[in-house]
């Protein structure tokens, strides 16, 4: 068994026999340090935190005990008692007054009265120091909690609070919260609180629930507060409840976070969606554009006839288009990023705003000469920025102002989770029409969420271009009052790499560079038979199979300079046929065409062609895997 912690007392007096007999009558039950001389006594009690009681003898050379126990006062929390062979009634009122003595023994003292008045001393001293402890823990734990906590009693008026707990009351300090009820503070405002209150005072158990705290300021606007509210009843050693502990934990970033994850959820969703619906899309789109693009020449003189296929052709490619913004939800790696200026990107927007916009509403642009630049699909951007733009403008019914923007901004200490320190290149789009609410201001990127009527918004805009700021690197940030306008910031990282010129539009198919084989695997008959008859077109021999298994089959069969196929099939897939081919046919050069999200799993040092595609595009991979091997 572990031993009771045992009291310490300190006995000084300057006769050797009075210190044994102490010593003897003491030691069974305590720890007992002795000393003839005052000074040395002082200097134990420095030296020991632990003493409990100074008994002391009055009449000592050098110093009275009344003023080493005044001296020990000063260093030590530890009760004194007096020890006097003398009636003298004012070194006793010395000791009261200056040492603080909690009694005093006459000698020759009563054994058991002097017992009783050393073992009380020492019961003060212990729950003395046990209440200090409490007080220090509970006074670190209010003043250092992040929790807003205050001790009530029955009637509702504050009897301890914390600073924190203050400020959310709107009281100038904790002091001036004290002896007051919640309603005395908030007035009428304190109906739910003081009303929560009472049930748990009746339940008698702790209970808990979140509210909601009102708008905060935050990046990007306003936001909604939450907090999570424990009652805990305090009852007395009779168990009568005569105290309730309130603690308000602001939870606003968890909620945050869950909604986070919840949009999240949404995109996943969406993203294997609209993975699925781009697959089969692209291969119509391939096949369409690809029988337009063979169809073309043979009509050429048929302007009318030709006009109308250009034209299905230009909607195609607005569906490609399309296609591509909803694969934005389907993968994070962006196959199109590259360093880009982000003012000539703005600036090339000048027709595809007069367009959309209308006559009504006036664009204006402010862009920052040293802007940086940044990594971002200039496509993509494009359409982030039209769409902005256009929310701007539905926004303003009756025309008005929208305002591009581009400036330099480096970020320290952010506390936006979105946000990381750094530089960024950001755009601000800013439009003066009705505003928006505070309530729906957290909601705007949400998958499928709009204020918009039936049939006027999809409510993926937004979500879209959430989505491709976060594929690059950055955030979104919004201001917005209602009446006065709103303004989108796109935060995008600054690159130090140099400006990437944009790829060169090939529009003539370049011809073969030598005679080849070409093998074409693909299990959509008809993105198959465009496909071959491109090749076929370029000056290249082509052979069609169906399947992964079907081109193994013919390979082993046959000789072929290079492998077309398609990524996403039943059975083999088109990856799984390439891993087949490098280990068997190691020289043998494969392009993957893919319209579907699965791209983003291919490894690097795999040649991909995205669907829907132009013959010049597929002729110009086919002709750099033949020289590449040559």
């Amino acid at each position: 068994m572990t031993p009771a912690v045992r009291g310490t007392i300190l006995a000084v007096d300057d006769e050797p026999d009075i210190l044994v007999a102490l010593e003897d009558l003491f030691e069974d039950e305590y720890r007992v340090l002795t000393t003839s001389r005052p000074a040395e006594a002082l200097a134990l009690i420095a030296a020991e935190p632990d003493i409990d009681v100074i008994l002391s003898d009055q009449r000592m050379p050098g110093l009275t005990g009344d003023a080493l126990l005044a001296q020990a006062r000063e260093i030590s929390d530890a009760q004194a008692i007096l020890l006097t062979g003398y009636a003298d009634i004012s070194a006793v009122v010395s000791a009261l007054n200056r040492g603080g003595i909690t009694g005093y023994i006459t000698k020759p003292w009563d054994p058991a009265l002097l017992r009783n008045a050393v073992r009380s001393a020492y019961e003060r001293h212990r729950l003395a120091r046990e209440l200090a402890t409490e007080r220090a823990l509970l006074r670190g734990l209010l003043d250092h909690s992040g929790d807003a906590i205050a001790f009530k009693d029955t009637e509702g008026r504050f009897l301890r609070l914390n600073a924190r707990m203050a400020e959310r009351l709107g009281a100038p300090s904790a002091a001036s919260c004290l002896g007051r009820t919640e309603a005395d503070i908030l007035g009428d405002g304190a109906g739910e609180a003081e009303a929560a209150d009472r049930a748990a005072i009746e339940s008698g158990a702790p209970t808990e629930m979140v509210a909601a705290t009102g708008p905060e300021a935050a990046p990007g606007g306003f936001r909604e507060s939450w907090s999570q509210i424990t009652r805990v009843p305090i009852r007395d050693p009779a168990g009568a409840i005569v105290h309730l502990a309130v603690i308000a934990r602001d939870i606003t970033e968890q909620r945050l976070l869950e909604t986070r994850l919840r949009q999240a959820d949404k995109m996943q969703a969406l993203g294997t969606l609209a993975g699925g619906v781009a697959h089969d899309f692209n291969n119509l789109l391939t096949a369409i554009l690809g029988s337009l693009e063979l169809a073309l020449p043979k009509v050429a003189g048929d302007a009318r006839l030709s006009r109308l296929m250009t034209n299905a052709a230009q909607a195609a490619q607005r569906g490609a288009a399309l296609t591509k913004r909803l694969l934005t939800f389907s993968h994070r790696r962006d196959l199109q990023a590259r360093v880009v200026d982000l003012n000539a990107v703005i600036r090339g927007m000048d027709d595809l705003l007069g367009r959309s916009l209308g006559g009504f509403v006036q664009v204006e642009r402010s862009l920052s000469d040293d802007l940086w630049s940044a990594r971002v699909d200039p496509d993509q951007l494009e359409l982030a920025i039209l769409n902005l733009c256009i929310n701007g403008r539905d926004a303003m019914p009756e025309g008005g102002v929208v305002a591009l923007s581009t400036r330099n901004e480096t970020v320290r200490g952010s506390t936006d989770p979105n946000l990381k320190d750094g530089d960024y290149a950001v755009i601000a789009i800013r439009d003066t029409g009705t505003g928006i609410p505070p309530e729906i201001l957290g909601r705007v990127f949400e998958p499928f969420f709009t204020t918009k009527g039936v049939g006027q918004g999809t409510g993926l805009g937004l979500a879209m271009v959430f989505g491709l700021v976060q594929q690059s690197g950055g955030t979104i940030r919004i201001d917005s009052e209602v009446g006065h306008g709103t303004t989108v910031h796109l935060y995008l990282p600054r690159s130090r790499e140099a400006v990437e010129a944009a790829p060169a539009m090939q529009a003539v198919p370049a011809p073969a560079p030598r005679r080849a084989r070409v093998l074409v695997v693909d299990d959509d008959p008809q993105v198959r038979h465009v496909t071959a008859s491109f090749l076929n077109g370029f000056g290249y021999d082509e052979a069609e199979v169906p399947s992964g298994e079907a081109a193994l089959e013919r390979l082993a069969a046959e000789r072929f300079d290079i492998v077309v196929a398609d990524l996403a099939m039943p059975g083999m897939s088109g990856l799984d046929l390439a891993e087949a081919v490098r280990q068997r046919f190691p020289a043998l050069p494969f392009l993957l065409v893919t319209g579907h999200a699965e791209a983003a799993r291919i490894p690097a040092d795999f040649s991909v062609l995205e669907k829907p595609f132009l013959s010049a595009d597929l002729a110009a991979r086919v002709a750099a895997l033949l020289e590449s091997r040559t």
